[in-house]
């Protein structure tokens, strides 16, 4: 009893801020919302819609690109920070810091920075120029999203690092003289005892990784608009677009929803996943 008692305040605030704004999200889905007027009830109405306009289309193939084009650039990046700084002999403490640092970048100075990096005149096409290469077009359709991944990228690898870093540092030592002893080099090490001793930890992040960038809205919005020509316009953004734009937030609901109920699906999916990868 005493146990629930103080359980009990947590889960009321993980009720109220979680569990009811989905329940009103679900229930707004079906209704036209007028917060002046009063809502009415519409059916499946906000859904028709939604399936009916074009870009909802075009979103769900930009975030999926997003998704893979962060995959195939950014994910391996943590693993190879974090097994190279497990690696050094000296200096760990200031890598970790190092690696670290991008993460605590305010996100105004971040893009203001970024913005600065991809301008025609900027930093890195000046560099291209100066070594007889010519510019580098990052605010193009074709190579908007992979500029948002270069930075996302940038920014986020710290974070996965240090708990990459910390998977690592749970390997029993002995496992690693072990393998010394059979001979194995860095690599060896690597492939036969770092690798599978983070397999878990590894397929955690992706997961969590696939999650987030289904949600990414904040660069697209910040960096590109959305541009150009809904070149970079994700699910999520065109989702606040007619929640805070067009103040459909019956639609935008709508859009929560399916949202919602791809992702548990999904989490559902892995988990069964993994745990048949476990009993195998």
């Amino acid at each position: 009893m005493w146990g629930s008692l103080f359980l009990l305040p947590a889960v009321l605030i993980f009720l109220l801020f979680l569990w009811v704004p989905i329940a009103k999200g679900i229930g707004y889905s079906f209704y036209q919302v007028d917060f002046v007027n009063g809502n009415t009830f519409i059916g499946l109405q906000n859904y028709k819609e939604v399936l009916g306009n074009p870009d909802f289309y075009t979103a769900i193939k930009n975030t999926l690109y997003y998704m893979g084009l962060a995959l195939v650039v950014g994910f391996w990046v943590p693993i190879a920070m974090a097994i190279g700084v497990s690696e050094l002999k000296w200096f760990q403490g200031p890598a970790r810091i190092i690696g670290y640092l991008p993460s605590i970048i305010p996100a105004i100075v971040l893009y203001g920075m970024w913005q600065w990096f991809y301008d025609p005149i900027g930093p890195i096409n000046s560099f291209l120029n100066f070594v007889g290469l010519p510019s580098f077009d990052f605010y193009s359709k074709e190579h908007a999203m992979f500029s948002l991944v270069i930075l996302e990228t940038w920014q986020n690898f710290g974070s996965a690092t240090l708990i990459y870093i910390a998977g690592l540092s749970a390997i029993p030592k002995d496992t690693y003289e072990a393998a010394e002893l059979d001979g194995a080099g860095v690599w060896g090490r690597i492939r036969y005892v770092t690798l599978p001793g983070i397999k878990n930890l590894i397929l955690l992040l992706l997961v969590l990784q696939l999650i987030s960038t289904s949600q990414a809205f904040q660069s697209q919005l910040l960096m590109f608009g959305g541009g150009p020509d809904n070149g970079t316009l994700t699910y999520l953004l065109l989702t606040t677009r007619e929640a805070f734009t067009f103040f459909n937030f019956g639609k935008a609901s709508a859009m929560g929803v399916l949202m919602f109920v791809f992702l548990v699906a999904f989490s559902l999916l892995t988990m069964k996943l993994r745990k048949g990868g476990d009993e195998a």
